[in-house]
């Protein structure tokens, strides 16, 4: 019998591989000067590194979820976590520009079928009524990765080199790897059943490409202000530049309650958090120009801004994965895959605003304009399912009345 300590256990492991993943993710950010200046590459050039990550991940969501269908998910949870592995140490002693950009792409690859296949696992783990808090915990790796992963290696790349950085995710994945080993059961994680036209059927749900679409509209909004973060807390708000840091911190500080609040309403009432996250999300980046104006209002509005997109997280990960059922998997990760295309989108579209000479805030102002287009393609969902709701609800009713119909003799009398 399994002891009921195992759930967290098993949530606890899936958070030390997100913790790894949010750290490498985010932290070549920080590192781009001392990048490019030991490789010999321009400022640009070391950003495609950037870049270069973000396109793994898109790629490798679908695919390796498709491709690993009827794989056992634990084991392949711990076959990504050594393809992350092998990507940080390859960028660790990567000699040349080429081969660092090569092993950021590899180190891509696995993190959203990571998330994708992780959620599903996490949410087998625990009872109907925890799954949105089960998803949360998970993710809660990547969001205290945001408040003390980046910063401590930040760091640790400018005072010991940037390949310290990439050496030290490594071990971070394979203490990951140790963890998913020992602390999630076999017995409890079940094989897919699907397979790999099963899960490409899933893609096909309409529902299912809303909540897809959803989640880039609404992260699209997020970094549509948070990718301009920095000249907004400087030239606005009046910071100086080694005081940013600290109030990224905040913001994952922010993402840390929000994604744990999420978590917990969206058992009680998904749609409605959802609504109410991105209700949230259209305020608070409404209200950014206003905010920037002092310091302490812009270190709330850092704050807030985390908070109010990553309420959402959750409840958008359990909605395409209810909506893709059968095969949650693939769709899980095509939500990953989605919230990257939103990480580059955002950013050129709040880059547009900045190059047309609307002010440093304007890409919050257009933030929460993809915010309210989110919302608008939430209220499309929520239309959409309750239409397929209401034709299951008569389609039902007529089969019972026909099941109680008495059937005509075959020779009747007149």
């Amino acid at each position: 019998m399994l002891s009921r300590r195992t759930p967290t256990l098993a949530l606890l492991a899936l958070a030390v591989g997100a913790f790894g993943i949010g750290t490498t993710e985010f932290v070549m950010m920080g590192l781009l000067p001392e990048v490019a200046d030991d490789l010999g590459v321009s400022i640009p050039s070391a950003g495609h590194l950037v870049s270069a990550y973000a396109l793994g991940v898109v790629i490798g969501a679908p695919l390796l979820a498709a491709v690993t269908a009827r794989m056992s998910r634990r084991k392949l949870l711990i076959g990504l976590m050594v393809l992350f592995v092998a990507g940080n140490a390859l960028s660790a002693f990567a000699p040349t520009y080429d081969t660092l950009l090569a092993a950021r792409f590899l180190s891509g690859l696995p993190h959203g079928a990571f998330f994708g296949v992780g959620a599903v696992v996490a949410t087998t783990m625990v009872a109907p009524e925890r799954k949105a808090r089960s998803v949360s915990l998970m993710f809660l790796g990547l969001t205290v990765a945001n408040v003390v992963g980046v910063p401590v290696a930040t760091a640790m790349g400018q005072q010991l080199g940037w390949r310290a950085t990439f050496l030290g995710v490594s071990v971070i994945g394979v203490a990951a790897i140790a963890a998913l080993t020992l602390l999630i059961p076999q017995t409890r994680v079940e094989t897919p059943v699907a397979g790999l036209r099963g899960e490409l059927a899933a893609l096909r749900s309409l529902p299912v490409w809303l909540a897809l679409g959803t989640t880039v509209a609404g992260f699209g909004a997020l970094f549509s202000a948070y990718s301009y973060i920095t000249p907004m807390l400087t030239d606005a708000a009046g910071y100086k530049d080694s005081s940013v840091t600290l109030l990224l911190a905040l913001f994952g500080v922010g993402a840390t309650i929000g994604n744990l609040l999420g978590g917990r309403l969206a058992d009680h009432a998904m749609r409605r958090t959802l609504f109410g996250g991105l209700l949230s999300l259209i305020a608070v980046l409404a209200a950014f120009p206003l905010l920037m104006s002092t310091t302490w209002s812009a270190a709330l509005a850092v704050t807030l801004l985390g908070a109010a997109a990553f309420v959402t997280g959750s409840p958008l990960n359990l909605m395409v994965m209810e909506r893709a059922s059968s095969a949650p998997s693939l769709a899980s990760s095509a939500n990953q895959a989605a919230f990257n295309l939103a990480n580059a989108g955002g950013a050129w579209v709040g880059g547009l605003a900045l190059a047309a000479g609307f002010g440093v805030t304007s890409p919050a102002l257009v933030g929460a304009g993809l915010a309210l287009l989110g919302l608008g393609v939430a209220t499309v969902a929520y239309v959409v399912d309750r239409r397929g709701a209401t034709r299951s609800t008569s389609a039902g009713r007529e089969r019972l009345v026909a099941s109680h119909v008495p059937s005509r003799p075959e020779h009747a009398h007149n």
